[in-house]
């Protein structure tokens, strides 16, 4: 197959067998067959290869011609043969309906299993961020869950305060409804981070009322409530604080505005939602982990001990 192939390219493949220097230039020299022979594909019966011992085969002797239709160029991947489709979005048309619909389509026309699909670009990128973010998020909500509880000595407590997050995820999703927003990787990245923003709001609220139990020996109930009035003002004021900071990403208009607009929307939906509901559901989620700790005997008491 070896001498075929270097026969062939001899012919047809413009092989380069030397080289012509000049004063000024420099000129290759091109091996091919006659322009006239190689429109006619009959000439490749004409074509002679050699032998393991030197004599010349022609090329009909041992090789059959069929003409048929081919492509020019075949693509691979990882060895094997591949064909590119791509596709565009249509306007206001989100990615992930589009991979959807390929999926359908897919599944509709009944493609052999031995033809695999996979993305590329744009499509691949969404795919591995979507593969990733449930980690990202559990990874981030475990790690504070175990700061929490090394912080609080508590295996209760930490709860109390993981429970704000659902309410900021729900309102960035509803911001994300409202603006029509895709929940891009970007909208994402503001979910995050307002896991670590909307937390302050228990944080304040726990930390006093835990102090309170313990030092000053007052019950569950007196210490949350003493915690939401002593720190009403400053969850107001942090609160308003990163709201406020977050309203040029959404204003702003120019260059790479499509990407902060939606950073913005979630970290302002996630925080007024978040807001108005913490102030009420953070104490009710209090006590009621109080009375369950209590009941099993794993709430301490002022001097560090098991309370009855």
């Amino acid at each position: 197959m070896q001498a075929v192939n270097d026969v062939l390219y001899d012919g047809f493949g413009q092989r380069q067998i030397a080289t012509i220097y000049a004063q000024a230039n420099q000129y290759r020299v091109i091996l091919e067959a006659h322009p006239r022979y190689q429109s006619d594909p009959t000439f490749l019966s004409k074509i002679y290869v050699p032998s393991n011992d030197g004599s010349l085969v022609p090329l009909g002797s041992f090789a059959r011609l069929e003409e048929t239709t081919a492509p020019l160029l075949i693509t691979h991947q990882n060895q094997f043969p591949a064909a590119t489709i791509s596709f565009n979005l249509a306007p206001n048309a989100a990615l992930s309906d589009a991979v959807a619909a390929i999926a359908i389509a897919e599944r509709d026309i009944g493609i052999p299993a031995s033809v695999v699909g996979s993305y590329s670009g744009e499509a691949a990128e969404f795919a591995n961020s979507l593969a990733g973010e449930g980690w990202l998020i559990l990874a981030a909500i475990t790690t504070i869950y175990i700061v929490l509880g090394v912080l609080y000595e508590s295996f209760v407590h930490p709860l109390t305060i993981l429970s704000t997050l659902p309410s900021a995820a729900i309102g960035a999703l509803i911001a994300l409804i409202l603006f029509e927003q895709d929940l891009s990787l970007v909208a994402v990245v503001g979910i995050v981070l307002l896991i670590g923003i909307v937390k302050k709001n228990a944080i304040m609220m726990v930390d006093v009322a835990i102090d309170a139990q313990r030092k000053q020996g007052l019950s569950a109930r007196e210490a949350i409530l003493n915690a939401c009035i002593l720190r009403f003002r400053p969850i107001m004021m942090t609160t308003f604080a990163a709201l406020f900071g977050a309203v040029p990403l959404v204003l702003e208009s120019g260059t790479g505005a499509e990407l902060r607009f939606p950073l913005g929307i979630t970290v302002i939906g996630g925080l007024l939602v978040s807001q108005l509901l913490t102030l009420f559901t953070t104490p009710a989620i209090y006590l009621a982990l109080a009375r369950l700790s209590r009941g099993r005997g794993l709430t301490a008491g002022a001097s560090g001990q098991p309370a009855p």
